[in-house]
């Protein structure tokens, strides 16, 4: 079976709505390399988009989801509980930064946590508004998409988005856009068009994803906190993609000297199953009636059980630290890259969430068109890279953290050829 006979079935059969980055069909996968139905292999920079953390088909998340397999795959938690969820949901509520009471709820995606999270923020607080970032990515339901900071591709053509829905600058020196910016924006959003009585949530990305892996500024986190309690708004921190460990800690939060009400998160919790969560205050989170919050599939026993054993997995391998040592190299590697590429701007990212971003050889304006390029050129090498950006011009590196050394150093070789080749073209 070949890659293109696969592919023009895809076209007949699947909305052109879902996009792919590639053209290569998995058969299948080992921690950080995938291997294709022609047999080819690739070295994994992707997971998934930050979701397989510690690695395709890890022996201890497979085995306990295989165990589960052989007891039981659904009976919904809402009609005939089990145990592993609440001893899930008792870690959580221990691991998830902030020195207070908590209590958690499981659903299955991370615009469904997203979501849920403004569920609670305004059965608990009395109010609708909620105000999010430029460049945001929180999800592509209607609330999640309205809250999202980019229009195309999530908002284009859809029609008039959810009401109540507010963006501000988000921060990025590289932009000219400052802290300060950001909340004159906020103050004058409060003087002209929204009182701040009537505000349910902030949300922010502790590491904008989707916007390009810009990280918050600890001055922001601080301000937003400050707002928060003087007006009596819930915080939330959407940790969908920087939970996990990726970011060196394992809630990219606990690098800050302030804390969410309410963390959302999903991707990295299950190792590769469909499995999400959002915990926070004990007194929010119980605002909603019961029957309020959950779904048929919301806490899946096998996605619970590939999370506990990711949680271990995580502690065990010590893979905050494994992230931060991977993350160091990677950028001291695109460092020196940059020192030959005048067109990489810029080398950021905590732990192992890096990004670099690429701009026209003056500087002057975004180059999506030789991000896109080194990609490819990585992709035919055999490496697999994702771009993102309001700009589409960077690019970010998600392998898994419990990568080998030596295909680590394997893809830090082809990616440096990759860039070559991409200036070259």
């Amino acid at each position: 079976m070949l890659n293109a006979e696969i592919a023009e079935r895809r076209t007949s059969a699947i909305s052109q709505g879902v996009g792919m980055m590639t053209q290569v069909y998995a058969e299948r996968a080992k921690n950080a390399e995938v291997w294709d139905v022609e047999g080819n292999r690739y070295i994994d920079f992707a997971a998934g988009i930050a979701v397989v953390n510690t690695g395709h088909c890890h022996p201890k998340v497979m085995q306990a989801v295989t165990d589960q397999l052989s007891k039981f795959t659904h009976t919904c938690h809402q009609v005939m509980p089990y145990e592993n969820y609440i001893r899930l949901a008792e870690r959580l509520n221990e691991k998830v930064p902030g020195n207070f009471d908590k209590k958690t709820v499981f659903v299955t995606t991370g615009a469904e946590a997203v979501e849920n999270a403004i569920k609670v923020a305004r059965i608990h607080t009395g109010r609708s508004a909620v105000i999010a970032f430029g460049g945001a990515f929180h999800g592509r339901t209607f609330m999640t998409m309205s809250m999202t900071g980019k229009v195309a591709p999530y908002k284009k053509g859809f029609g008039a988005m959810m009401p109540d829905v507010y963006h501000v600058p988000f921060p990025i020196d590289l932009h000219g856009v400052s802290v300060e910016d950001s909340m004159r924006a906020l103050t004058q959003l409060f003087k002209s068009d929204l009182d701040p009585a009537r505000v349910a949530a902030m949300i922010i990305e502790p590491v904008q994803g989707e916007g390009g892996f810009y990280s918050a500024p600890a001055e922001l986190m601080r301000e937003i906190r400050k707002l928060c309690d003087e007006h009596g708004i819930v915080m939330i921190a959407d940790e969908v993609q920087t939970g996990f460990a990726r970011t060196g800690h394992l809630f990219a939060m606990e690098a800050y000297d302030v804390a969410a009400d309410i963390t959302t998160m999903a991707k990295g919790l299950a190792g590769g199953l469909p499995l999400a969560a959002l915990t926070g205050r004990a007194e929010m989170m119980d605002a909603a009636h019961p029957g309020g919050l959950g779904g048929t599939y919301a806490g899946n026993p096998l996605g619970v059980a590939a999370s506990n054993a990711v949680l271990d997995v995580i502690e065990e391998k010590d893979l905050c630290n494994r992230a931060n040592e991977l993350g160091s190299r990677l950028k001291q590697r695109l460092e020196s890259i940059r020192s030959n590429t005048p067109e990489m701007v810029d080398v950021r990212g905590p732990g192992f969430m890096v990004a670099a971003e690429f701009n026209t050889t003056d500087g002057s304006a975004p180059n999506p068109d030789m991000t896109n390029r080194i990609r490819m050129e990585a992709l035919k090498r055999g490496l697999i890279l994702l771009t993102c950006g309001v700009y589409g011009n960077v690019i970010r590196f998600l392998a898994p953290i419990t990568i080998e050394d030596e295909i680590f150093s394997e893809a830090m070789d082809i990616l440096e050829e990759s860039v070559a080749a991409a200036r070259a073209a």
